[in-house]
């Protein structure tokens, strides 16, 4: 890698990135399972203890686009940093509350600081790793969300089994010091332009509005909440979308990159990987149905049955990064969503009573079309898009991310309500799983027809 200007302060500024990138993953999955020891502690109803995750990940997503479009047009590295401050500092915030109101609204804040991070850091790396090696930042990224969720419920079961819950967020308080400080030193600045546009604030509150109605609504209906209010929210926020999307046709530098959509091969890939996360949310969601109501296994052999689908996606991908330097990114993330296909195939065809391992090494098979399908996707992404732009176009990516989350869990939610019995709501999810899974096979193959030579890396 020297070879290639590759030094080796350049990995200390990737390990910043990293430490950051995996405590923010880490913030979902450990508060995930701490959720019935803090709705013990502040005395709240299960349903009310959700609110912690949620507003979490509702602030990540509307700030996303916003943040990333600050970090075009000023510095990815100032941004960065920023959101590691404020991570750091709303972690302390959590850690020392003294009621369920001050626990959400510094989860408020700590989602600002994760959407400041996740902003910015395809536009890190891209700056970071020479064009040659790019996939292997990629594969690094999908690497560390992968050990992250892998290990989250592991490490929140081992903290709470020796500690106290406010140690769930005080981990994070010397890590985030150890990241702002290496990434102030060595992270690099964005590349010089001639011109930059003011940013559109107006933009910017439309796009909180419209995804922020969009995404609370959703999640709304999944929670049964109410259905008049749920819908008058929806109805606002595409009104408001629409306003939104028809003022960015009109700025230099949208905040919606509307622009980029131009691209086919970038519109394409955003729609693939909609596709590939609504196919991803919705098998992970309905499968523990499966193995606990079906199957009838305990809670303990679930946890661990879901184990070989990030383990396997975190060996695969810095192999598949590898392997597309050289070969089409796009045609191989085809041929992962494939692999994912078959995988899901063997878990719907799995049989009345499956033994652990059965399923075990089909989970693996899921894993590995993933790991298979994610990097070399990202890096069409990526590589779409004008250097100057790649703030704007990983916001798009991680918001696509969140949007194919967020409609298979809404997915799953109205199939287990309509459809009568656990096993048929299970089967009709991991259907729709393989038509998602297969249009996204599809447009990922198909969007680099005719583009092989520029995806080359």
């Amino acid at each position: 890698m020297t070879g290639i200007g590759f030094s080796y302060r350049k990995y200390i500024a990737i390990i910043a990135l990293q430490i950051v990138l995996v405590m923010t993953v880490l913030d979902v999955t450990v508060v995930n399972v701490a959720l019935p020891v803090l709705a013990g502690e502040f005395n709240i109803s299960n349903s009310s203890s959700v609110w912690i995750v949620t507003i979490y990940q509702l602030i990540i997503t509307m700030l996303l686009l916003p943040v990333s479009s600050i970090g075009d047009l000023h510095s990815y590295k100032r941004t960065f940093l920023t959101g590691v401050a404020i991570f750091t500092a709303s972690s302390a915030l959590c850690a020392s509350a003294q009621n369920f109101t001050m626990v959400v609204l510094a989860r408020a804040i700590q989602g600002v600081g994760a959407a400041c991070v996740m902003g910015v850091n395809i536009a890190l790396v891209r700056l970071i790793y020479p064009r040659e090696i790019l996939g292997r930042g990629m594969a690094l990224n999908a690497m560390c969300i992968a050990i992250a969720t892998a290990a989250g419920p592991t490490i929140a079961g081992a903290i709470l089994s020796v500690a106290s819950w406010h140690w769930l967020f005080l981990i994070n308080v010397p890590l985030g010091i150890i990241a702002f400080f290496i990434g102030l030193k060595l992270l690099p600045q964005n590349p010089v332009v001639a011109h930059k546009p003011r940013f559109d604030w107006i933009s910017a509150v439309e796009n909180m509005i419209v995804f922020g109605l969009i995404f609370y609504a959703l999640g709304n209906f999944t929670r049964k909440g109410d259905l008049l209010v749920s819908g008058l929210m929806l109805m606002v926020g595409i009104i408001v979308g629409i306003f939104y999307f028809r003022r960015q046709f009109n700025h230099e530098q949208p905040l919606l990159p509307v622009d980029l959509f131009k691209n086919s091969m970038y519109t394409m890939s955003i729609a693939t990987s909609v596709c590939s996360f609504i196919a991803q949310n919705v098998t992970m969601i309905a499968l523990p149905f499966l193995y606990l109501k079906s199957y009838h296994f305990s809670e303990i052999t679930t946890g661990l049955l879901m184990t070989p689908w990030p383990l396997a996606t975190m060996i695969v991908s810095p192999i598949a990064a590898r392997y597309v330097e050289k070969h089409n990114p796009g045609a191989t993330a085809a041929v992962g969503m494939g692999v994912f296909v078959v995988g899901v195939l063997l878990l719907l065809f799995s049989g009345s009573s499956p033994s652990e391992l059965n399923i075990a090494w089909r989970m693996a098979v899921c894993g590995i079309g993933f790991g298979m399908f994610q990097t070399p996707n990202n890096i069409v992404m990526v590589m779409a898009t004008p250097v100057h732009r790649s703030g704007g176009a990983g916001g798009v990516q991680s918001t696509a991310r969140l949007v194919g989350q967020t409609l298979g869990a809404t997915l799953v939610s109205t199939i287990f309500a309509l459809v009568a019995g656990d096993m048929g709501a299970v089967r009709l999810c991991l259907t729709l799983s393989i038509i998602f899974a297969l249009c996204a096979g599809i447009f990922s193959y198909t969007r680099t027809l005719g583009h092989k030579k520029d995806l080359h890396l």
